[in-house]
């Protein structure tokens, strides 16, 4: 299986990546985690993504706040789909993360998802990963389908009160 190749900004983009580790650790998804700066440490984020697709990765997520263009950067040097999680930052709750993680120019896509959705980031990961994995298909479908009930029991629960 391909793993999912995982890069922060910084190490206060954590706890949104661990979001993501948990979803890929459940479905049984190998990963890396790396920080790597669009802006501090640009030849080495540059040279992960390169290197990525023969490392063994399928897919690449990208997490940052603010100028957040950590996953337009990792797109720009790879041809393997980029996710880029636009992350909450004290100065714009995140929508300043959103529009430079989105506004993307024509040749250069990356996937987005919400702001600090790093749960959904590793979902789509996972989907991109299973069209060539029949396993990792069913792993995701089972999943819908357990938190389908889940979502049930909480309503015979609330049901029930009132």
């Amino acid at each position: 299986m391909k793993k999912v190749g995982i890069i922060m900004g910084s190490d206060s983009d954590l706890p949104i990546i661990r979001k993501a580790t948990d979803v890929l650790t459940e479905l049984d998804i190998p990963f890396n985690v790396h920080v790597y700066s669009a802006h501090r440490t640009p030849e080495q984020a540059r040279d992960f993504a390169q290197n990525a697709k023969n490392n063994g990765f399928g897919v690449l997520i990208a997490a940052a706040g603010m100028a957040a263009h950590l996953a337009g950067a990792m797109a720009a040097n790879t041809t393997l789909p980029v996710i880029g999680i636009p992350c909450k930052s004290s100065n714009l709750d995140g929508i300043d993360a959103l529009l430079s993680t989105v506004q993307m120019p024509t040749g250069i896509p990356v996937a987005t998802v919400a702001i600090n959705g790093g749960a959904n980031a590793a979902l789509l990961a996972a989907q991109i990963l299973a069209l060539n994995d029949d396993a990792l298909a069913q792993k995701l479908a089972d999943k819908r389908e357990n938190d389908a009930k889940a979502v049930l029991e909480k309503d015979k629960k609330i049901s029930a009160e009132f």
